[in-house]
């Protein structure tokens, strides 16, 4: 369904013509909101395209993305997965010239956060515990690194013990 605009008015309304590109059909809007749902799970590239981003100072062309991926794939390919994470709400990007330049819409720290959370559910059904227990099994901490992991469970007790 097209919009007809007539007079900087849609519908009957008025329009403020500088945001033209989002007004969008109620089909659109459905579609964007089916999307906007399935922001939590992100792709291996995905994940590689904001590390990209945050590695590049939150500030870069697709071109210079494409040149921070393992096995990069095609230029289209990162500009297709470029518009999935912008219709995702993780990223967006500004004219410059004749290229966008693209923008985390996140922190590095909530990005982090958000990936914890998913392989913590993905992989230990939830449970931090269960997660920090394999890691501690699995790697080959040096007494210094167990030390440290022993203070930060010390400290995390004294602080769940404060009112």
């Amino acid at each position: 369904m097209a919009a007809t605009i007539f007079d900087g008015q849609v519908a009957g309304r008025p329009v403020d013509m500088r945001h033209l590109s989002q007004i969008c059909c109620d089909s659109c809007r459905i579609r964007r909101a089916i999307v906007a749902k399935r922001t939590k799970h992100l792709t291996r590239r995905e994940r590689e395209i904001l590390h990209a981003i945050f590695a590049l100072n939150n500030r870069a062309s697709a071109e210079e993305i494409r040149a921070q991926l393992s096995d990069p794939p095609s230029d289209s390919s990162v500009r297709v997965m470029l518009t999935r994470l912008e219709a995702k709400g993780l990223v967006r990007h500004q004219s410059q010239g004749l290229r966008f330049v693209y923008s985390a819409t996140t922190s590095p720290a909530a990005a982090q956060r958000t990936a914890l959370q998913q392989v913590v559910r993905t992989f230990f059904g939830g449970s931090l515990a269960h997660m920090v227990a394999a890691l501690v099994r699995e790697g080959s901490w040096s007494d210094e690194e167990i030390e440290a992991l022993r203070s930060e469970v010390e400290r995390a007790r004294r602080e769940r013990k404060r009112p």
